[in-house]
């Protein structure tokens, strides 16, 4: 019975440390090297990129990149719009989340697309900045 309820309890904390938390910046933003606008500065976001949250404290958030580079960022640079990176050298977005589904529009490897609806059965909604919208598949993405 206790061997049961701890394979239960570490199933459960195993599954919920397996949950990935992403934001985009909502403008352009700085990563610096550590949680200090005094700190080095290690590159520079374009609004709309997605990021992984990694840990969150006052007023700043270590982040990492689609490559793993880790970094901190401003809090206040992150938004509650959710975007996704093309990582695959072309992804076909198509009309209906089923494979043979008609192409709506190409999006070449980092290329960030608005995320639409949460991904469901392996494919997400998107949205081109052109306003094309389509499913891809959730291999062909970083950000979920």
């Amino acid at each position: 019975m206790i061997r049961a309820v701890a394979a239960s309890l570490l199933l459960v904390l195993s599954s919920s440390l397996l949950a990935l938390d992403f934001a985009s910046t909502q403008r352009p933003a700085i990563l610096f090297d550590a949680p200090s606008t005094s700190a080095e500065k290690i590159g520079i976001l374009s609004s709309g990129y997605p990021l992984e949250k990694i840990v969150t404290t006052s007023g700043w958030v270590k982040v990492r990149d689609e490559t793993g580079k880790l970094a901190w960022i401003e809090e206040s640079a992150l938004g509650n719009k959710r975007t996704l990176l093309v990582n695959t050298p072309t992804a076909q977005a198509i009309g209906k989340p089923s494979d043979g589904s008609p192409i709506q529009f190409r999006a070449s490897q980092g290329v960030v697309l608005d995320m639409l609806e949460p991904a469901q059965n392996g494919w997400v909604k998107v949205r081109h900045v052109s306003g094309l919208e389509g499913y891809l598949k959730i291999s062909e993405v970083w950000g979920l």
